[in-house]
């Protein structure tokens, strides 16, 4: 029997994720014998009931369409959208099907969102795909290293009787005796597993009950979905190791067994990672993130099977044109534009009653909000509102919606053209349906006081605002390839482009710990954005030349409430290159 110091250990770092960085996405990919629309009304289930239990809304009962694919999006509370879709698969054999769950809920700074997949080919077992991950809604944001294990995955495991292969998929280890060795065995060899297998043993004169509930059960806390788990008892320790000579596990330490097992070759002992005792009980919590960092790994870099690559991607329904939205009722209430929910109609009422009186409008927009036949309104003041297509509401001050970023017919800065002036800039904010201005309009007003580049900064702030807008309405449909700066950069043919070195990510390290310089760019948010009204926003744009030539601050939050916040606009805010 070979000794375990011979073998590979874990390294002592766990690896680059960590706060500053996105967070490690959990993903899990499993069968199950279930037909497909068994295993998708318990996963539809399970996650109603998370839902609940989180002091959400329930989603109402999915009516499934015939025929093309549906998709639907709800708004179950504020943050809270569920996007749901199904139909064939994409692809040869014809016969396959999928469905799908997406939910976005708030995070600190940030949005989690859930995406689960039941998809099933015309032969063969139903796949389940289940990915969560983090979306901070700004730079510099900090997250946590990995996005932990979803509860719902911990439900719904024993439901499904997942598996991996020939291998099972609990949602917590279970206790192996000498007679399931063979099986075990068996599983690690075959070459259908495509999931890591974790196998712990238990240290001489200590229970195994007390082993698994002190120690494996908490080291394991971050594997369901991940890989199969098991622990050894003595008897079964000992025939598991006379059969896997150079692969042997004891002595309290866990190992790791890669798919793709050569049980005769001393060489493959070395390719499956052991974790030993005294590393497991010197840090437990440094050992649990070790143990989970290569499954994690596997599961993010393993193609997909044919029949989940054959799922189309998820597309959002597209924001009612402007000439097509349904007009606001002036005081008694709004007619909604397609499809609305129970909990949508809730939300609506619940804003209505705490909408607030509308304040004075900015300078020039009395004649901004002169509508035109079948134009739409949309809210240039606070507002907590779903992304468009989806059943929500807008409260606060309204301006009329124009398609923005054409040079529209009419001499330079006339209505319809581009604007020479801040003061016309800002009248004209309602154009730009998916950007809302959450910031003091002083600022940007004084800049036409100023008068040191003509019309030139109105102009570019203005190209900037039209970018935005176009870069908004594909971000809400999972159509953007990125952030602003990305879509700066690899502006889709049609778009407005705006110059990719003026859009910035974020402020420096030097202002992020300067405590007076970051809390100028705390700016005004709603509450279903951020609790206490204001975020970070160190994206900016730069608005013509030199250190010190003005900025357009903006938060990009499409991944939750579906918008753009623009907090400030005006002369630069301090740094280490202002006086």
């Amino acid at each position: 029997m070979t000794s375990e110091r011979s073998s590979s250990s874990f390294p002592a770092q766990a690896g680059p994720s960590g706060p500053g960085g996105p967070a490690t996405p959990y993903r899990m990919t499993v069968t199950t014998a279930l037909p497909h629309t068994d295993a998708l009304a318990l996963a539809d289930q399970c996650l109603a009931a998370w839902l609940k239990q989180e002091w959400r809304e329930e989603p109402p009962p999915h009516e499934p369409g015939a025929g093309a694919p549906r998709t639907e999006r709800l708004r179950l509370g504020e943050r809270v959208l569920l996007d749901r879709d199904g139909g064939p698969l994409d692809g040869p054999p014809p016969g396959g099907r999928y469905d799908r769950r997406r939910i976005g809920t708030p995070a600190p700074h940030g949005t989690d969102r859930l995406t689960l997949t039941v998809a099933t080919g015309p032969t063969g077992p139903t796949w389940l795909r289940l990915e969560a991950t983090t979306h901070p809604t700004g730079s510099g944001v900090r997250t946590p290293g990995r996005v932990p294990v979803p509860e719902v995955v911990r439900s719904l495991l024993p439901l499904l009787d997942a598996t991996d292969g020939p291998a099972a998929v609990p949602a917590a280890p279970r206790v192996l005796t000498a007679a399931g060795v063979d099986r075990l065995v068996d599983e690690l060899c075959d070459p259908d597993r495509r999931m890591p297998t974790v196998v712990a043993s238990v240290p001489a004169g200590l229970g195994t009950d007390r082993w698994l509930a002190d120690v494996v059960g908490p080291l394991c806390d971050q594997l369901p979905g991940l890989a199969g788990l098991y622990v050894l008892d003595a008897d079964a320790r000992t025939r598991f190791n006379v059969a896997f000579e150079f692969h042997a596990v004891y002595g309290g330490a866990v190992r790791t067994y890669l798919p793709e097992v050569d049980p005769a070759s001393r060489r493959d002992g070395r390719r499956h990672p052991v974790l030993a005792r005294n590393r497991i009980e010197e840090a437990p919590r440094r050992a649990a993130a070790l143990l989970a960092r290569e499954p994690r790994r596997l599961a993010a870099e393993r193609p997909l099977p044919p029949v989940l690559a054959g799922v189309p991607p998820l597309r959002v329904p597209r924001p009612a044109p402007a000439a097509e939205a349904a007009p606001v009722a002036p005081a008694h209430g709004r007619e909604e534009h397609g499809r609305v929910t129970h909990p949508a109609r809730h939300e609506v009422r619940r804003e209505r009653h705490h909408e607030r009186p509308k304040p004075a409008a900015p300078p020039g927009a009395a004649g901004a909000r002169a509508a035109g036949p079948g134009q739409g309104r949309v809210s240039v003041g606070r507002l907590c509102a779903a992304a468009p297509g989806g059943a929500g509401t807008l409260t606060g001050p309204t301006t009329p919606v124009r398609r923005p970023g054409r040079r529209h017919a009419g001499p330079p800065g006339g209505r319809g053209g581009v604007p020479l002036t801040f003061t016309e800039l800002m009248a004209r904010l309602g154009e730009f349906p998916l950007l809302t201005f959450t910031g003091d309009q002083k600022a940007a007003l004084a800049l036409d006081e100023l008068r040191c580049a003509g019309g030139g900064w109105a102009r570019l702030t203005w190209d900037g605002l039209t970018a935005l807008q176009e870069y908004a309405e594909a971000a809400v449909r999972g159509q953007a390839g990125g952030d602003f700066k990305q879509w700066c950069e690899r502006t889709p043919a049609g778009c407005h482009r705006f110059p990719p070195r003026k859009a910035v990510r974020g402020e420096s390290r030097t202002v992020h710990s300067h405590a007076k310089w970051k809390r100028e760019r705390m700016l005004p948010v709603p509450e279903c954005v951020d609790a206490s009204r204001r975020a970070f926003m160190g994206a900016h744009l730069r608005i013509g030349g030199g250190r010190t030539a003005p900025r357009l601050h903006y938060l990009d939050d499409c991944s939750g409430s579906g918008r753009i916040y623009v907090g400030y606009i005006g002369l630069h805010l301090t740094n280490t290159r202002t006086n």
